[in-house]
C-alpha cells in the first residue's frame, strides 16, 4: 500500500513523454531536472585512475575516513564546526534525507517545511507515514520566510522537525541570518530538530552573504546537515552525500542505519575525497557560469507577455507563473504536439512543489543547466508554445 500510493515525483513525471518526443526525432532541452552540465573537476577522475588495488572491497560503513575527514575539514573552513566523526557518508544527500527522517519521526509524526518544497521531500515523507504541514512563502517577497507567528501557526503537538532547503530548491531563495534565527527560535521554542538541506551552499548570487544552520550556537542537539557533492561539483552521477551532526544519540541510530545498507561506493568515495582539494578557483568560474546562466533566464522570461518571474538569489531555480490554467497540461502538451524546429522543452509542473494549494497550478520550475545559448532557444520556444497554447486554451 506504501508504494501504490506514492506518486512520481514533479521533476520526472513527465518523462514517459519526453523520452517519446526523442523517439520521434524531437530534441528536448531539459530545464525539468537539476543536473548541472559544467565538468566534474579533474582531480575526481585522478584520483580514481590512480586507485591501484584490485580487490573492491567494502568501505566502512560510516565512510571511508580520508572522505569524512575531507568533509569535515570542508565544514571547518566554512566556519562550522564539525568533526570527521560526525560524519557520515551517504548514498547521495537523498539517502542523508531518508536515515534522518527514520530517526527523529515515527509514523504519524509531522514534519514542517515551506510552501513550495522540494518535491521529493513529500515522497520521503510518504514512504515513512509521516505526514507534513507547510508554512507559505510568496514569490511577491522573493519567497522569503514568513514571521516566528506564521511559522508556530503550522506547528502541532505531533511535530518532531522542521526541514528546509538553503538556497532553496525550487525558488532559488537564499534566506537571511534573520530568517535563519526565525527557525532557529521556533524550532527551540517547540522542541524541534531542524534538518537543513544545504547542498546548493556555493550557489549564492549578486554578493549575497550566505548563513549555515551549521554557524548558528546553541542548536547543536538539534541540527542536522545534509549536504552532497552532486550540486557543489556537478557530480551528479556519483551518488556521494553525507549527514552531520553533533548530536550523539542522534549519530549512533545513524550508524544503525549505515551499518544495514553496508556501504557507500568505494571508488566514489576516493574521487570525491579529491574533489576537496580542487582549487577555489572553480567555484568562482562555476558560480559565475551560474549567475550568467540566472540573468539570461530571467531576462527571457520577462519578454514574454504575461509572464511573472522574480530573480532568483541562490542555487540554479526559478519558478515563473505563467498566463495558463493548467501548467502540467502545457508541459506535456510541449513534448506530445509541439516543436519549433523540431526542437522543445521539458518542465516540471509547479503543482508537485506544492502542499494543499492550488497556487502551484499555473507555475513551473526551470533548472538553469543549460549553457546561455541553449536557454535563449529554450525561452523562444516556451515563448512561442505558450502563444499557441493560450489559443486552444480560449
Amino acid at each position: 500500500n506504501r508504494v501504490q500510493n506514492l506518486k512520481i515525483s514533479a521533476i520526472r513525471r513527465l518523462s514517459p513523454y519526453a523520452n517519446e518526443a526523442k523517439e520521434r526525432g524531437i530534441k528536448v532541452y531539459h530545464l525539468n531536472i537539476g543536473a548541472p552540465d559544467v565538468q566534474v573537476p579533474e582531480e575526481y577522475f585522478d584520483s580514481i585512475s590512480n586507485f591501484k588495488d584490485r580487490v573492491l572491497k567494502y568501505a566502512p560503513s560510516p565512510g571511508l575516513d580520508f572522505m569524512r575527514e575531507a568533509t569535515a575539514n570542508y565544514y571547518q573552513s566554512k566556519n562550522i564546526n564539525i568533526q570527521k566523526d560526525e560524519v557520515f557518508i551517504t548514498n547521495g544527500a537523498s539517502e542523508a534525507l531518508n536515515f534522518a527522517l527514520m530517526t527523529v519521526g515515527n509514523p504519524g509524526d509531522e514534519i514542517i517545511t515551506s510552501n513550495p518544497f522540494y518535491s521529493n521531500y513529500k515522497n520521503f515523507f510518504d514512504q515513512l507515514e509521516l505526514t507534513m504541514n507547510v508554512f507559505e512563502t510568496s514569490e511577491e517577497n522573493g519567497f522569503q520566510l514568513p514571521s516566528e507567528e506564521d511559522i508556530e501557526k503550522v506547528i502541532s503537538e505531533k511535530s518532531v522537525a522542521i526541514l528546509l532547503s538553503n538556497p532553496c530548491n525550487p525558488t532559488g531563495a537564499v534566506y537571511s541570518k534573520d530568517e535563519i534565527q526565525r527557525i532557529v527560535n521556533v524550532a527551540k521554542r517547540y522542541d524541534l530538530y531542524i534538518i537543513a538541506d544545504e547542498v546548493y551552499r556555493e550557489f549564492v548570487y549578486e554578493g549575497l552573504e550566505y548563513t549555515s544552520f551549521g554557524e548558528i550556537e546553541g542548536i547543536e542537539d538539534r541540527l542536522i546537515l545534509l549536504d552532497s557533492i552532486s550540486k557543489r561539483f556537478g557530480a551528479c552521477g556519483a551518488r556521494i552525500g553525507s549527514i552531520a551532526s553533533k548530536n550523539k544519540d542522534f549519530l549512533a541510530q545513524i550508524n544503525k542505519l549505515c551499518a544495514g545498507r553496508l556501504a557507500v561506493p568505494t571508488l566514489e568515495q576516493y574521487g570525491a575525497a579529491a574533489l576537496y582539494s580542487a582549487d577555489e578557483e572553480y567555484f568562482k568560474e562555476v558560480n559565475e557560469e551560474y549567475l550568467k546562466r540566472r540573468d539570461t533566464i530571467y531576462e527571457e522570461l520577462k519578454k514574454i507577455e504575461g509572464v511573472e518571474v522574480y530573480k532568483s538569489k541562490g542555487a540554479f531555480y526559478v519558478m515563473p507563473t505563467l498566463p495558463i490554467k493548467d501548467a502540467e497540461d502545457f508541459a506535456k502538451w510541449l513534448l506530445t504536439d509541439f516543436n519549433v524546429d523540431g526542437e522543445t522543452v521539458m518542465m516540471a509542473p509547479g503543482d508537485g512543489f506544492y502542499y494543499n494549494s492550488d497556487h502551484g497550478k499555473n507555475q513551473v520550475r526551470l533548472a538553469f543547466v543549460l549553457n546561455c545559448e541553449d536557454i535563449k532557444k529554450a525561452m523562444r520556444i516556451l515563448a512561442l508554445g505558450l502563444k499557441e497554447y493560450q489559443s486552444l486554451e480560449r
